[in-house]
C-alpha cells in the first residue's frame, strides 16, 4: 500500500480525525442505548400444526381417512420436508415441517399455500370432520407469564377479569399480544335421569328441539319508516339458567318444564382438555409476547410497573404474580457482557502497561471502545439486537480486535526508537503492516462465513456471529490505521532514539538468546517439521477421545418435569399424579414458582423449545429456581424421589432447557415400517438394547399399550322394527354417557355451550347393558335387546412420519455424557437388529445427533466458498502460489493446542468449539501473512534470506506475544459462560499453540518451503 497512506492523512488532518473520533464515540453510545435487547436471536420456526377432529372415529380411522389426505396435499409444497402425525380417537394433529434450508422470507408464503391446499381438501373429508384448523403462529415466544388467581372466585368470573387485564397490558409499549392460557370452556349442563326420561316417555330429541327452536338467532324483519329503518328484535333467546329451566317440553300430549325432568347447572367442559395450576392452585396465565426488535429490558421495567399498579387496585384475595420473565435473563446476559468487556479492557491495558508503558496502554485500550462503537452503529443501522449470539460474538471479538492496534502502535514505538519523528513513525505502520494486517483480518472474518450463510435453523440462530465478528475485525483494522496513529502522535511520550538504531533495539540478551534458538531450530528444520506433523496427527487422533456435543445445556434456572401416564389415560388421573409431584415440590426450598400444565405442554417461553401437543395423559411442570446451582440440586433430588416411588403410576422425567434447535430427547431412534404389530416387535428389541446400556436412562417409546374399548354390535332388524336407526342409538348413547351439545347461551363476549347428559351411571362401563333407550313411540328399550357388547383392544394413539408408521424409542443419558457420543455407541449396539430388519422396515437415528448432522450438512457447501475466498485474499497479499499454499497449510495447526486443552479441562467439542477452531485458522494465517511480509521487507533491505527469516521472527516476537497474551487473558472470563465456555477454551489453547507455531515452526516451515539454508554456522 505504497503511495496512498491513510495513517499519514489521519495524523496530518488532525481536526478531521478528532471530529470523526468524537462523532463515532457519541453515535456509538447512542446506538448502544437504543439497540433492542432479547434473550435469543430470532430464528424462523419452519413448522405449522394442523388439527382435525372427527367425533366417534378411532385413531386408525383418523389416520387413514383424514390425516392421509391432508398429508398428501402437504407434500405438494415447494419447501416440504416431512409431516409428523399424532392421532388418537376423534383427533388428528399433523405437524408440517419445511426444509431446514427454506429461506425465512419464503416461510409465510409456504404457510399460505398450505392453508389453501388444506382448504381445498376440506370438502372431500368424511362427513362430520371438523377442521382442518391451522396454527402457523408457532414461533411466538412468551416474554413474560403472569398467574391470575382469586380464592373462591369461579373460574368463569376470573376469565372476565383476565380479559380486562389483557386489555390493560396491551397498552404497555412493546407488547405485541397477550394470550390467556388455561381457560376452561364454560358449559351449562342439563342433567337427566335416563330412567325418568324413559318412564315419562320423553326422548332426548324432544329436549334438543325445544331448546334449539327457542334459542336460534333469526331475523324478524324490519319496518321501512319515513325516518330510520326500524328492526324487529325478538326477546325469546336464552340468556340465563332460569330461562333454560323454564323451557317447555312437549311429549306425548303433555307439556312439562325442563326443570321437572332435569337439573340445570353451570360447569366446565367435562372431561377437561387443559388445566393450569400455579403453586398448587388453579390459575389463569397471561402470556405477554414482545414486539420484534423491542428493548426487552425496557419492556420488563414497563411490565413490572404496570403489574404493580394492577395489584394495588385488585380486590382482597386476588393476585397477579410473575411466573417467568425474559428480562431477567436479558439483564444477566447484558451484565455478563459489560463485566467481560471491562475485564478484557483491563487485561489489554495491563499487558500494554507492563510491556510498553502506561501511555501506550491507553492508546491500545482506546481501540476497544472505538471499535465497539463502530459495531454498535452498524448494528443499529442494520436492525440487529443485543442477544445471546451478538453479545457472545462481541465478547469473542474483544480478544481479537486489539491485535491490529498492538501491531500498529508497537511498530510506531520501534520506529521512534530508531530515530523517526512522530509523524513519520505513525505513517510507517501503514506502508509496512497495513496490507498484511488487512489480509489477515479478512481471512479471519472469512473463517466465520459459514455461520453467516448456512441454510439451517442452527445457521440462522448463529448467523449474526459472522456479521458481528466480521464488522468488529474490519472496524479494528480501520481504527488501527486511522485512530491509533493519531492517538499515538497525541499521547506517546518523547521516545529517545537508541544509539545504533534498528540493530540496537533487537540487540538485547533476551533477543540474542531467542535469535540463537531460532538459528538452531532452522538448522534442524526437518526435525521441527516432523515433530509438528507428529503432534498434529496425535491431535487428530485425540479428537476421538474428546466428548462430542451439538449445543450445550442452557444456564436458565428452570427445572422441567414431564409426567407421562399410560397413553389413553383420562386427564383426571393425569392431574392426580401431577398433583403428587407438585406437593413434593412445594416442600423443596429451591422451588420458587411451580406451574403445572395438564393436558398439553407449557407455552413457548423460551425460543429453543417446542410446546408439547394436546394429550390428556401428559402434563408438564415448570419449576423456577433461583439459579443454575439450585436447579441442579433440585433436579438431582427430584430424580432420586422419583426413583424412590414418587408418582409410580406415571413416567416422570426431570430435565432442563437446552440451547440450539429443539430435540425432545437427546438420544432417539425411529423404527419405521408398514405394519404396526411388526413395528412394536422391532421397537421392543431396540428398547431392550437401550435399556441394557449403562449410558441410558428413562428409556421409553412414544406409542402406548393397546387399551380396551367397548364395541356394540347392533341388530339392524330389531332396530328397524322399533323405529330406530344406528344414528339414533349413537346419539342417545352419547347423550347418556358423554353428553350432547344442544345450543349456545350468549354471555357478553363469550358463548357458553349447553350440554345435555345423563346424571347417573356415566362412569360405569360395566353397566352399559342396563342402559335404557327411548323408541319413537316413547317405549323403553333396554340396550341389551338391540345388540351385543364385546371388549376389543385398540391403539390409544398412533404416530407416523412422512406417512410411514413410526415408533420412536428414546431416552435420556447418564450425567456427564454427551448425546452424540451415546447415540454413536448405542447405534453400534443396534447393528445386529438393523441387519435382520425385514424389507420395508428401517431404523433411523434421531435426537441431538440428527440436528447436529443437519447443521453440519448446511455448512459443507459453504466450505469451498470460504476456502476460495481465503485463497484469493492470500494470493493478492503474497503474490506467490507457493507462499499462498504455505500460508493455507498453517490453518489447521491450531488443533495441536486445542485438543490437549479440551481434554485437560474436560470440555466437549461442539458447534462453538468448531467456530473457535475456524477463528483460530484465521488467526494463524494472519500471523503467517504478517511474518512473510516482514521477511520480504527485510530481504528488500538487503538481508540474506536466512537472516531475513531470523530477524523477521525476532522483530515480530513482541507483538505476537503481546496479542496472544491479551487474547488469552481476555478469553479467561468467557470460560465461565455455559454457552461460550468451550469456544473460550478452544481459543485459549489454540492461541497458545498458535503463538508457539508462529515463533518456532513458521520460520522452519518458511525455510523448508523456500529452500533457505544458513550461510554460515553461528
Amino acid at each position: 500500500m505504497s503511495g496512498f497512506n491513510l495513517s499519514a492523512i489521519a495524523v496530518r488532518e488532525r481536526a478531521v480525525t478528532l471530529f470523526l473520533l468524537l462523532v463515532i464515540s457519541v453515535a456509538g453510545v447512542m446506538a448502544f442505548l437504543e439497540l433492542g435487547r432479547a434473550e435469543d436471536p430470532a430464528f424462523t420456526v419452519k413448522q405449522m400444526t394442523v388439527v382435525t377432529a372427527w367425533p366417534g372415529a378411532t385413531a386408525h380411522e383418523m389416520e387413514d381417512l383424514v390425516a392421509e389426505r391432508l398429508e398428501k396435499r402437504m407434500q405438494e409444497l415447494r419447501w416440504y420436508d416431512r409431516t409428523e402425525t399424532f392421532t388418537r380417537p376423534g383427533l388428528a394433529i399433523t405437524t408440517v415441517f419445511l426444509l431446514d434450508s427454506t429461506p425465512p422470507a419464503d416461510v409465510p408464503e409456504q404457510f399460505y399455500q398450505a392453508r389453501k391446499k388444506l382448504g381445498d381438501e376440506a370438502p372431500d373429508l368424511p362427513r362430520g370432520v371438523i377442521g382442518p384448523m391451522v396454527n402457523d403462529e408457532y414461533a411466538d415466544v412468551t416474554f413474560a407469564l403472569y398467574a391470575l388467581k382469586a380464592k373462591g372466585e369461579p373460574l368463569r368470573m376470573l376469565v372476565r377479569d383476565a380479559e380486562a387485564l389483557r386489555q390493560q397490558l396491551l397498552h404497555v409499549p412493546g407488547v405485541k399480544k397477550v394470550n390467556i392460557i388455561g381457560e376452561q370452556a364454560e358449559r351449562i349442563f342439563v342433567e337427566f335421569s335416563s330412567d325418568r326420561l324413559a318412564t315419562l316417555g320423553v326422548s332426548p330429541e324432544d329436549i334438543f328441539t325445544a331448546l334449539n327452536s327457542r334459542n336460534v338467532m333469526t331475523p324478524a324483519g324490519s319496518v321501512e319508516a319515513e325516518g330510520p329503518q326500524v328492526f324487529i328484535r325478538l326477546d325469546g333467546a336464552i340468556d340465563d339458567l332460569e330461562d333454560i329451566r323454564n323451557t317447555p317440553i312437549t311429549a306425548q300430549g303433555r307439556t312439562l318444564k325442563l326443570s321437572d325432568i332435569a337439573e340445570v347447572k353451570r360447569g366446565y367442559e367435562d372431561p377437561a382438555t387443559f388445566q393450569v395450576r400455579n403453586n398448587g392452585e388453579p390459575a389463569l396465565l397471561l402470556g405477554v409476547v414482545m414486539r420484534e426488535g423491542w428493548n426487552g429490558l425496557e419492556l420488563g421495567k414497563a411490565l413490572e410497573a404496570e403489574t404493580a399498579a394492577i395489584n394495588d387496585e385488585m380486590p382482597l384475595g386476588m393476585s397477579l404474580t410473575k411466573v417467568t420473565d425474559q428480562s431477567v435473563n436479558i439483564r444477566a446476559a447484558v451484565n455478563e457482557f459489560m463485566v467481560k468487556f471491562f475485564v478484557a479492557l483491563g487485561v489489554v491495558m495491563l499487558v500494554s502497561f507492563l510491556s510498553m508503558g502506561w501511555r501506550v496502554g491507553i492508546v491500545v485500550a482506546a481501540a476497544v471502545p472505538l471499535t465497539l462503537a463502530v459495531v454498535f452503529i452498524v448494528m443499529a443501522a442494520t436492525g440487529k439486537d443485543f442477544d445471546r449470539i451478538t453479545l457472545g460474538s462481541l465478547i469473542l471479538a474483544l480478544g481479537l480486535l486489539v491485535d491490529d492496534a498492538i501491531i500498529a502502535i508497537e511498530m510506531m514505538v520501534v520506529k521512534m526508537e530508531e530515530g523517526y519523528d512522530r509523524l513519520r513513525a505513525a505513517a510507517y505502520a501503514w506502508s509496512h503492516t497495513a496490507a498484511p494486517m488487512l489480509a489477515g483480518t479478512l481471512v479471519t472474518a472469512i473463517g466465520f462465513m459459514p455461520n453467516g450463510f448456512a441454510k439451517s435453523t442452527a445457521g440462522e440462530y448463529t448467523s449474526n456471529m459472522f456479521w458481528i465478528v466480521g464488522i468488529a475485525l474490519i472496524a479494528s483494522w480501520v481504527v488501527a490505521v486511522v485512530f491509533t496513529p493519531y492517538l499515538g502522535v497525541k499521547l506517546l511520550p518523547q521516545i529517545k532514539a537508541l544509539e545504533g538504531g534498528h540493530a540496537a533495539i533487537y540487540d538485547t540478551p533476551r533477543y540474542n538468546r531467542f535469535r540463537r534458538f531460532l538459528t538452531q531450530v532452522i538448522r534442524r528444520k526437518w526435525w521441527m517439521a516432523g515433530g509438528v506433523v507428529a503432534a498434529f496427527v496425535v491431535a487428530v487422533l485425540g479428537m476421538s477421545v474428546v466428548k462430542k456435543q451439538f449445543f450445550p445445556t442452557s444456564d436458565r434456572p428452570e427445572v422441567l418435569v414431564e409426567v407421562q401416564m399410560p397413553y389413553g389415560t383420562a386427564i383426571e388421573q393425569t392431574s392426580a399424579a401431577t398433583e403428587k409431584v407438585e406437593k413434593w415440590l412445594a416442600n423443596q426450598p429451591e422451588a420458587e414458582v411451580v406451574t403445572a400444565y395438564i393436558g398439553q405442554g407449557a407455552p413457548r417461553f423460551y425460543l429453543a423449545m417446542s410446546p408439547e401437543l394436546p394429550d390428556p395423559s401428559f402434563a408438564k411442570i415448570v419449576v423456577l429456581t433461583d439459579n443454575s446451582e439450585a436447579r441442579e440440586v433440585l433436579k438431582t433430588r427430584l430424580r432420586q424421589a422419583v426413583a424412590d416411588g414418587l408418582a409410580p403410576e406415571a413416567r416422570v422425567r426431570v430435565t432442563q432447557l437446552v440451547f440450539g434447535p429443539y430435540s425432545p430427547f437427546p438420544v432417539a431412534f425411529r423404527v419405521m415400517g408398514p405394519e404396526p404389530d411388526k413395528l412394536r416387535d422391532i421397537a421392543a428389541q431396540v428398547r431392550g438394547v437401550m435399556q441394557a446400556s449403562p449410558l441410558m436412562r428413562t428409556v421409553n417409546t412414544d406409542w402406548g399399550e393397546r387399551i380396551p374399548t367397548l364395541h356394540f354390535t347392533l341388530d339392524q332388524d330389531r332396530l328397524q322394527s322399533i323405529g330406530l336407526t344406528s344414528s339414533d342409538v349413537a346419539q342417545q348413547l352419547q347423550f347418556l354417557l358423554s353428553g350432547v351439545p344442544i345450543t349456545d347461551v350468549r354471555e357478553d363476549i363469550r358463548s357458553v355451550q349447553v350440554m345435555a347428559r345423563s346424571g347417573d351411571r356415566r362412569l360405569d362401563p360395566g353397566r352399559i347393558d342396563d342402559f335404557t333407550l327411548v323408541g319413537t313411540a316413547g317405549q323403553r328399550i333396554p340396550l341389551s335387546q338391540i345388540g351385543s357388547v364385546e371388549v376389543r383392544m385398540e391403539d390409544p394413539i398412533l404416530r407416523r412420519r412422512d406417512r410411514t408408521p413410526t415408533i420412536t424409542v428414546r431416552g435420556d443419558i447418564a450425567d456427564g455424557l454427551q448425546p452424540p457420543d451415546v447415540s454413536t455407541v448405542v447405534w453400534k449396539e443396534l447393528q445386529p437388529i438393523v441387519a435382520e430388519l425385514p424389507e420395508g422396515y428401517r431404523i433411523e437415528m434421531g435426537g441431538s445427533i440428527e440436528e447436529s448432522g443437519k447443521a453440519n450438512r448446511a455448512l459443507l457447501p459453504l466450505f469451498p466458498i470460504m476456502i476460495a475466498l481465503t485463497l484469493i485474499t492470500i494470493i493478492f497479499q503474497v503474490r506467490s502460489i507457493s507462499a499462498m499454499v504455505m500460508v493455507f497449510a498453517t490453518a489447521p495447526l491450531g488443533l495441536i493446542g486445542v485438543i490437549p486443552t479440551l481434554l485437560l479441562f474436560q470440555q466437549p467439542f461442539g458447534i462453538n468449539a468448531l467456530v473457535g477452531l475456524i477463528a483460530l485458522s484465521g488467526i494463524l494465517m494472519r500471523n503467517t501473512l504478517i511474518l512473510i511480509g516482514q521477511i520480504r521487507s527485510n530481504e528488500k533491505e538487503g538481508l540474506a534470506p536466512f537472516d531475513a527469516v531470523v530477524e523477521a521472527t525476532v522483530q515480530r516476537a513482541r507483538p505476537v506475544i503481546l496479542t496472544a497474551l491479551a487474547a488469552m487473558l481476555a478469553f479467561i472470563p468467557l470460560t465461565h459462560s455455559v454457552f461460550w465456555g468451550t469456544l473460550a477454551y478452544t481459543l485459549i489453547g489454540g492461541t497458545f499453540g498458535g503463538t508457539v507455531m508462529t515463533l518456532v515452526f513458521l520460520p522452519a516451515l518458511y525455510a523448508i518451503w523456500f529452500k533457505i539454508r544458513p550461510m554460515s554456522v553461528p
